[in-house]
């Protein structure tokens, strides 16, 4: 069954003021002695000016995912995943990012934070066998989530050969691929940028799927890049490719 939603558990304060200022949080559960804090302060004002209920507790210990939830923890209407098809749509030439199977939460949230950021906020994320969508992944987001968009599927695989029916290109990132990411021709095209696992990177069947392999130039004793990382390098040549963040030319 296709699930309903996700992101219904925010912890953090920049996570929760994100889904305070997206509409969607119903309640606060907040540690008595953490109001002392201006942010946390601020953020409950805003809290009681949209008619949020908050509960203050003694302490958050066994409700809290996270080991820094920083004090407070919001309960959230979900946000909806979308399809693929209207995931392409919604960027001219489209722009995608497709993560392979990461598995620290951690790292895909800073995936998500990297994509919104670079202009790119759009991810395809496996149901299954990847990170899910946790508390941990939207703190490390720092409110990207809200704002990213995000399809929801059950083979990576599969996900790649639809691109492509849908005139996606697709490029995998791996340390070993002969050709270099920077200047590659291919990001100026339709594009989805597929980004591996933690220590094993992409899988065999996605290396077989996608369009191209290219790597990020790295000096020849440096060690292979955190996933995360990968990720953020490849999504800001995109956006350098594309003159993304290009100044208007004064006259």
């Amino acid at each position: 069954m296709a699930p309903t939603g996700y992101g219904g558990r925010v912890e953090g304060l920049s996570a929760v003021e994100a889904a305070l200022e997206a509409g969607r949080v119903d309640r606060l559960q907040v540690i008595k002695r953490s109001a002392s804090s201006s942010r946390l302060a601020d953020l409950l004002d805003l809290a009681r000016d949209m008619g949020v209920a908050i509960d203050r507790r003694a302490t958050l210990e066994g409700i809290a995912v996270t080991s820094s939830h920083q004090g407070v923890i919001a309960d959230c209407r979900l946000l909806r995943p979308v399809t693929l098809s209207r995931l392409v749509s919604e960027s001219t030439p489209a722009s995608l990012v497709v993560v392979d199977h990461v598995t620290d939460p951690r790292n895909l949230g800073a995936i998500a934070r990297s994509a919104v950021a670079a202009g790119t906020p759009r991810l395809v994320i496996p149901r299954r066998r990847g990170s899910p969508l946790t508390p941990t992944a939207f703190k490390a987001a720092a409110g990207a989530l809200e704002r990213a968009r995000v399809c929801l599927v059950s083979s990576i695989p599969e996900a790649i050969r639809r691109l492509s029916q849908m005139d996606v290109w697709s490029v995998g990132l791996t340390a070993e691929a002969p050709d270099s990411l920077f200047g590659l021709p291919l990001l100026s095209a339709p594009v989805a940028l597929v980004v591996g696992a933690e220590h094993r990177g992409l899988s065999r069947l996605v290396m077989d799927r996608v369009d191209q392999l290219a790597a990020i130039p790295m000096a020849p004793e440096a060690e292979s890049l955190n996933a995360s990382v990968a990720a953020g390098l490849a999504l800001f040549e995109l956006a350098r490719m594309r003159g993304s963040f290009d100044k208007p030319t004064r006259e």
